[in-house]
């Protein structure tokens, strides 16, 4: 998976300039699409280091964030006015002078789908603001071939359609299988680790690797809060997490199991 998406974001620097877009549109956009948690925002800040490094020959790549909240506005006119400033404008003129990769995170803010809008219900800049996304990206896929935006959603469905025709490559990006499980919470550990030392051989113990198992179905983020929520289950580990045990991440794990179930039912 990140080969293929280092590979995606290669491309989109060596082969837009050298192609007719009336004959391979591309539009310098990956989408990656996936439940909270699974490190959609993280791969995308990796990918834009890792292509960076990769072609070092184009010079120093500008790497930017958009934090969509920012532009959405309930005043009339006012975020496709922000949007058409930031991306029209601002992002324009950078890509003008160096390479850029610019993280749209959870693009369905700013690109929503009309389809499923009324006007009645949804105000008009809504529309107009969703409009101006895609208007500012054909603009820039033509003027700027040396931009590239990554784009993460937790709701797909959500999104407009004509966005999604955009985007050159879309992935989804899954729940961590059991030897990624392992990693991420083996990760947490050793992080821990380092300011309590003691906590390193939990690992070794037989019931952190039943614990590990039992993380399957539960997301990166979640995982990484198992080994502090371990520590709350005795006074004594909070005011020294040298003494969590295996036994104690275990029952973090359960309890965080539990909790979905019972979410789950609920709904």
């Amino acid at each position: 998976m990140k080969s293929r998406l280092l590979s995606q974001a290669v491309l989109n620097f060596t082969l837009r300039p050298q192609v007719d877009r009336a004959e391979i549109p591309l539009h310098g956009v990956i989408l990656l699409v996936g439940s909270p948690g699974t490190g959609k925002t993280s791969l995308a800040r990796g990918l834009a280091t890792r292509a960076s490094d990769v072609l070092k020959g184009l010079g120093n790549f500008l790497y930017l964030e958009v934090e969509p909240h920012t532009l959405t506005s309930a005043a009339l006119g006012k975020s496709q006015k922000a949007i058409s400033e930031l991306l029209g404008n601002t992002i324009s003129e950078f890509a003008s002078t160096r390479p850029v990769v610019v993280l749209l995170d959870e693009v369905e803010t700013l690109a929503s789908d009309r389809s499923k809008m009324s006007l009645e219900a949804n105000p008009i800049d809504v529309h107009r603001a969703t409009d101006a996304v895609l208007a500012q990206l054909d603009q820039l896929a033509i003027k700027h071939t040396n931009l590239l935006f990554i784009a993460t959603s937790n709701f797909p469905e959500a999104i407009d359609s004509a966005f999604l025709s955009r985007a050159d490559l879309i992935m989804t990006i899954e729940l961590p299988g059991p030897e990624a499980c392992r990693k991420i919470l083996i990760s947490s550990l050793e992080a821990l680790g380092r300011s309590f030392p003691a906590v390193k051989q939990v690992s070794s113990d037989p019931i952190f690797e039943e614990a590990a198992r039992l993380c399957r179905g539960l997301d990166g983020r979640r995982i990484r809060k198992i080994i502090p929520t371990a520590c709350t289950f005795s006074k004594q580990t909070a005011l020294d997490p040298n003494r969590l045990t295996a036994k104690d991440i275990l029952l973090a794990v359960q309890h965080v199991q539990e909790e979905m179930t019972a979410r789950g039912k609920k709904k």
